[in-house]
C-alpha cells in the first residue's frame, strides 16, 4: 500500500514523502493516527505541488539575502562611543548597537544574533564583521568608530 506521509514517522519516513508500507500498518496505524493517508492520485498532486511552493519560496529568501548582502556590504555606519586620551574607549561595542545603528543610518532591520564578532569591539577606527544573513550568504559590514 502506498502512503503519503502528513507527519515524520521514525524508520518510515519524513513529511511529504510516498512510501510503501504493508496493508495493515498503514490502515491500523498510520492513517488512524493520521500520520499518513492512501497516496491517490490527488493526495501525490498535491505533495509534489507543495513541494515546487516551498523550493520556489526558499529561492527567493535566497535570493533577497544576497540583494541585501551587496547592499549591506556596499555601506558602512560610524558609531560614537567615549573615549579617553590616546584613543582608550570606556566600554565596547556590542552587536545591539551595531543592530540599532544599521536600521538608523541605513533603514535595514538585520537580527543582532546574525552578527558575528569575534570580539567586542574596543577601539577607535575601522571594523568589519561578519552578518550572517542566510545559511548560504554571509556578507561583510563596515563599521567606523568614532570618540565622542
Amino acid at each position: 500500500m502506498k502512503i503519503v506521509l502528513l507527519e515524520d514517522v521514525k524508520k518510515v519516513g519524513k513529511k511529504g514523502d510516498i512510501v510503501e508500507v504493508s496493508d495493515g500498518y498503514g490502515r491500523n496505524y498510520l492513517i488512524a493516527r493520521k500520520l499518513g493517508k492512501e497516496a491517490t492520485n490527488a493526495a501525490i498532486n498535491d505533495v509534489k505541488l507543495k513541494k515546487a511552493t516551498e523550493a520556489r519560496k526558499k529561492e527567493d529568501e535566497l535570493n533577497e539575502a544576497k540583494e541585501l548582502g551587496l547592499k549591506i556590504k556596499a555601506s558602512s555606519i560610524t558609531l560614537a562611543i567615549k573615549a579617553g586620551e590616546g584613543g582608550k574607549t570606556f566600554g565596547s561595542v556590542s552587536t545591539k548597537e551595531i543592530a540599532k545603528a544599521v536600521s538608523d543610518q541605513l533603514g535595514i532591520e538585520v537580527d543582532k544574533k546574525k552578527m558575528v564578532l569575534d570580539e567586542p569591539i574596543k577601539s577607535l577606527g575601522t571594523h568589519i564583521i561578519k552578518i550572517k544573513l542566510h545559511p548560504k550568504v554571509t556578507t561583510e559590514l563596515s563599521v567606523k568608530v568614532e570618540g565622542e
